[in-house]
């Protein structure tokens, strides 16, 4: 099956499916003499990790990531990196009932008829159990971005929407994100969130979220004019998760209803250099980065797999009805959290290499634009 690697000077393919001894992936282009040990990445996957709270599966998987090669002596040794996860909690009993039918939402359908075969148990490949290799290669990522940038790339992500239910920006707070099962930032909402999903999973339903990442930090100039624009290979990336629907950068949708002058970021010199008087464009012009934080946003559909009896039809033709038992997320956007963050740093990294390659170290603007009175004070 082709499509399984992303990025192209750091590069990762992940291997293995839900219900299989084991998931993992190998990444090429790691620089070398990097500091990495398992505990290094071990800490971002203990984020995503299922069964950490009734919002999520109950699947007991304790995500411990192995390096099995491309390290020497703690360091890195430019040789591809290889991450191995096992899987200790699969049941694969639960999905026998539905091995004959199509889950509706799902991808048993679509599989079926371009391969002619599919892994039933957990949906296989793909299933979002592929996402914890993601966060254990997003962590070596994270690496290669605070070793190579100056002052590294801080890079978080929060859910700011469930079902209908959205937070008051005006109670935006970071630490909060980290207090509730939800990633929220607005700990009023995410109060409100709890009795709402309460009600959905009694019900045997299930909701849909917004998740949004921002990269504070990023250099000037990752990315290029054309086809491999930096937004446009982060909206790839964004979409690549599993239950992704729609991605959006900066205003995004919104810039729609905006004129030209609202849009508009105006840039301005002041004492502190260059300035930006809002961040419309969400970090990217023209496909390249502006230094300003890099904000993605992206609407996550409800779990397809409920309790609640759907109509489908079997392999055979057959119309029947189905219940997917098992253990599911009843909001698939509170783990997907951890996975956007990985998904930044990985499309970070990668083009930030390529640019290294390319045109060499990234430029500073206080280095090239200076404030006249920095510059008359110069010459």
């Amino acid at each position: 099956m082709p499509g399984n690697a992303f990025g192209q000077a750091f590069r990762y393919t992940s291997w293995g499916e839900s219900h299989g001894p084991a998931i993992g992936c190998v990444i090429d282009g790691v620089p070398p003499r990097l500091k990495l040990a398992e505990a290094d990445l071990q800490h971002w996957l203990d984020r995503r990790r299922p069964g950490q709270s009734r919002y999520t599966t109950q699947r007991r998987e304790p995500d411990q990531v192995r390096i099995l090669s491309g390290t020497f002596e703690g360091e890195t040794t430019g040789t591809p990196v290889s991450l191995m996860i096992e899987n200790v909690d699969a049941r694969s009993k639960d999905y026998s009932d539905i091995a004959a039918k199509f889950r509706p939402g799902h991808a048993d359908y679509t599989y079926w008829m371009k391969y002619g075969t599919r892994d039933y148990r957990g949906g296989g490949r793909s299933s979002a159990r592929e996402t914890a290799v993601r966060v254990a290669a997003g962590g070596l990522a994270r690496i290669v971005l605070d070793t190579l940038v100056p002052g590294g790339v801080e890079i978080r992500a929060a859910l700011v929407q469930i079902g209908p239910q959205t937070i008051d920006r005006a109670r935006w707070d970071w630490d909060a994100v980290e207090a509730n099962p939800f990633w929220c930032p607005d700990p009023v909402a995410a109060e409100g969130w709890a009795s709402f999903l309460d009600a959905a999973r009694k019900a045997g339903s299930s909701a849909g979220a917004v998740v949004e990442v921002v990269a504070s930090g990023v250099p000037v100039g990752l990315g290029e004019p054309v086809y491999d624009k930096l937004d446009a290979d982060l909206a790839k990336a964004m979409m690549s998760i599993n239950a992704v629907k729609g991605v959006e950068i900066g205003a995004g949708f919104a810039s729609a209803a905006l004129s030209g002058e609202e849009n508009a970021d105006e840039m301005a010199m002041t004492e502190d250099g260059l300035t930006f008087s809002h961040n419309a464009a969400g970090g990217v012009l023209g496909g390249i980065s502006s230094g300003q934080d890099v904000v993605v946003r992206f609407a996550v559909k409800p779990t397809s797999s409920i309790l609640a009896p759907r109509a489908t039809v079997t392999t055979e033709g057959e119309n029947t009805e189905i219940v997917t038992k098992g253990r599911h997320d009843p909001c698939v956007g509170i783990r997907a959290v951890p996975v956007a963050e990985a998904m930044m740093a990985l499309v970070l990294a990668d083009h930030l290499l390529r640019h290294r390659g390319q045109v060499g170290e990234t430029r500073r603007p206080e280095d090239v634009l200076k404030p006249a009175a920095k510059r008359d004070a110069a010459e």
